[in-house]
């Protein structure tokens, strides 16, 4: 028989070790993360819980076209909700067009419907979208530019199948609208999170996300 000593032991390291996974696989306010498309560079989430920041890294083509590559954190959502950020980019980049931001997904498909506030490299802002499966997205009749560039923040707002990005160019200034869409047939129940590509096959892009709030 096992001494009653060992087995407490035993019991306690296995503890820490769950523990320790438990930490490791914190994703904060989301499920799930992963490489959407099969990009050539493997991405990844982490997420600070001291700092409430969350640190995506992640490579792919591009998302456009009839299908995307990027790195995806997220989580299932149903009905209305409101998700804003602040965010950025971490080092001086390779391509001005890599992309940071907050997309809502029909499920993780590369050729998915999907509604995305999009921050790019050079600042350019815009509200983009894949109206239905497999679709190619056409420049510029599924986007909506921004006035601005250079957001620190952006807020993403669904009521019903309209969905409303907006922008605060500093943490204190205050939301002004960007632009809204509808996706008429984008079922209650979709994915929703935030997502980094790089633009470029061969280069794995970084970038932050803070005080994220859900509502």
């Amino acid at each position: 028989m096992v001494p009653n000593s060992v087995k407490s032991i035993f019991v306690l390291l296995l503890a820490g070790l769950i523990c320790q996974g438990c930490i490791e696989n914190n994703l904060g306010l989301f499920k799930q993360s992963l490489d959407i498309g099969y990009p050539a560079i493997k991405g990844s989430s982490k997420y600070d819980q001291m700092e409430e920041k969350y640190t995506l890294k992640g490579s792919g083509y591009n998302i456009w076209f009839e299908r995307d590559e990027f790195h995806y954190l997220f989580r299932a959502e149903r009905g209305d909700f409101k998700i804003q950020t602040e965010l950025g980019f971490i080092g001086e980049g390779k391509d001005p067009h890599r992309k940071i931001g907050i997309m809502v997904r029909e499920n993780i498909a590369d050729d998915a419907a999907h509604i995305s506030g999009v921050l790019h490299g050079d600042g350019l802002t815009v509200l983009q979208w894949r109206s239905k499966k497999g679709m190619a997205m056409r420049d510029p009749e599924d986007e909506i530019f921004a006035p601005e560039s250079h957001y620190k923040l952006l807020m993403l707002e669904r009521k019903g199948n309209e969905f409303t990005l907006k922008g605060a160019l500093e943490k204190d200034s205050g939301f002004h609208l960007i632009g809204s869409h509808t996706l008429p047939d984008l079922d209650a129940k979709v994915f929703l999170g935030l997502f980094i590509c790089s633009h470029d096959p061969k280069t794995l892009e970084e970038g932050w996300f803070a005080n994220v709030e859900i509502k």
